[in-house]
């Protein structure tokens, strides 16, 4: 063969660094997004925040020049005899550390304003931060202020130590009387010291914390009662001997071997109801997550307007005294610096600018699509895909997916991502559409208006939402009220 060049003409599409770097902006959130911002002003000197001037507040500006000439109104004026003498002893350095007191400090206290118990107004309120504690650290509180010898002590904290968040003891006793006399070499420990130890524990607060089971945790929290409870021997009997019967609602057969009425059920459930079956709730919080909207929708004169939320970023511009030194720097390496500099500032700004541009675009084309969401709430839903506001803001499906993933819209029925605009659609009976989102609101709704008594059944449902004209399958409404977190129809029936 032999070896020869040629000169062919083609395009080929490349991912450009600037291209590179407005794709990772678009798709990140809000805190990324900021922290992504401070990162690129630590590295780059010539990017700034971009704070308000004097010029917005002039008032400011002239007070500030003021103080700053010592044109302060107050030095101006005249002061009186008993200014000056308080202003000489001030300046005086003899003054005696023991000054005489006409009153005593009991008095002085008692003479003293109350504070008011009412509430503050708003605009006074000072937030001094949340106190959190751990279970584990609550549970230990109690155990300092509870009387134990050494050993019990040391079984106390094993046994506190095993107890989960859900407020369970995680092991059992056999394990930690192996572990224990592991540890502790000089005393020999039995499994009866254990058990005594466990049950001062679960008469800790809360009450049955460190039970081994939902069955035990309930019937320490009865044994609590006055002998005099009604019904308390009825309801002991029911969690000692029917608690499955119990869990899976089954209340015709627990009335068959119990031997009890419907009414005098009733009056056990009741007293059942009234205890805590996760007791370590009221102590194990979970912590709040804040989302930071991006964008916020309101409406003004009949009409939804959108807008971008200025406190979701810093708003960032180039320095421009830095700028203007790249053309007066003698050295080259110097120039070179910040010529470069310079170009990657006007990158990053008009990547923000462009990833605002069509974050904003994309939210009007959605609210203007999901106009009856926010006149009538989840049920006015409309189904809508990516690839149908791809087309109406002549943008790419993938543009679209990275706009709205992680991007929340504060609207007046709250807070919510992009994404949860965008749903698929099932067919009605007149050839129209209803969105999933819509029949996941319709299936809330009729679940909770149902007779807690005679639960809706999934082919119920079916049926009902087939008489308003959508016609879903029973799976489809099973597959949407899972995902909805709402039990079964013989797990919702209740007597109570």
């Amino acid at each position: 063969m032999r070896q020869s060049l040629q000169l062919r003409l083609g395009q080929q599409l490349t991912m450009t660094p600037q291209l590179q770097q407005a794709i990772r902006l678009l798709q990140l959130s809000t805190l990324d997004l900021q922290q992504e911002i401070q990162e690129a002003l630590d590295a780059n000197p010539l990017l700034e925040i971009e704070e308000e001037n004097y010029a917005d507040n002039p008032g400011d500006k002239n007070d500030n020049d003021r103080l700053q000439n010592g044109e302060d109104k107050l030095d101006t004026e005249p002061q009186s005899s008993d200014q000056i003498e308080s202003s000489d002893a001030l300046n005086n350095d003899s003054i005696s550390d023991e000054l005489p007191m006409d009153m005593s400090w009991d008095e002085y206290i008692s003479a003293a304003p109350v504070a008011s118990a009412g509430p503050m107004p708003d605009d006074e309120f000072v937030y001094q931060g949340e106190t959190t504690e751990t279970l584990h650290d609550y549970l230990m509180w109690q155990l300092q202020l509870t009387p134990f010898s050494p050993v019990d002590e040391a079984i106390a904290t094993a046994i506190i130590e095993a107890i989960d968040d859900n407020g369970l003891l995680t092991v059992t006793t056999e394990d930690l009387l192996e572990s224990l006399n592991h540890e502790e070499q000089d005393v020999e420990i039995e499994l009866d010291e254990i058990e005594a130890v466990l049950k001062r524990i679960q008469l800790f607060d809360p009450v049955g914390i460190g039970a081994r089971s939902l069955q035990e945790c309930l019937l320490i929290q009865l044994n609590q009662f006055s002998p005099q409870t009604p019904w308390l021997s009825e309801t002991k009997e029911v969690i000692c001997n029917y608690i499955d019967l119990l869990g899976n609602r089954d209340y015709r057969t627990l009335m068959k071997k119990t031997k009890l009425k419907e009414a005098q059920l009733k009056e056990v459930m009741t007293l059942i109801h009234s205890l805590n079956p996760k007791p370590a709730a009221t102590i194990v919080r979970e912590e709040s997550e804040y989302v930071i909207p991006d964008v916020s929708v309101k409406k003004v004169k009949g009409r939804w307007l959108v807008e971008l939320n200025p406190d979701s970023m810093p708003k960032i511009r180039v320095n421009d005294h830095y700028a203007s030194l790249g053309r007066s720097c003698k050295s080259q390496s110097d120039s070179q610096f910040i010529r470069s500099h310079l170009q990657e500032a006007k990158w990053f700004i008009k990547s923000l600018e462009q990833r605002n541009d069509t974050l904003l675009k994309v939210t009007n084309c959605i609210v203007q699509q999901q106009q009856a969401f926010f006149e009538h709430g989840e049920e006015a839903m409309k189904p809508m895909v990516l690839n149908d506001v791809a087309e109406m803001v002549e943008m790419h499906e993938s543009t679209i997916s990275r706009v709205t993933t992680q991007k929340y819209m504060h609207t007046p029925r709250g807070i919510f991502e992009l994404k949860y605009f965008f749903s698929s659609h099932v067919n009605t009976e007149n050839g129209g559409e209803c969105s999933s989102t819509a029949i996941r609101a319709l299936i809330k709704k009729l679940v909770a208006a149902e007779n807690v008594a005679k639960p809706l059944s999934d082919s119920k449902i079916a049926d009902i939402l087939a008489e308003q004209g959508i016609k879903v399958a029973r799976r489809t409404i099973a597959k949407y009220r899972e995902s909805l977190a709402i039990p079964p129809s013989n797990q919702r029936k209740s007597l109570i």
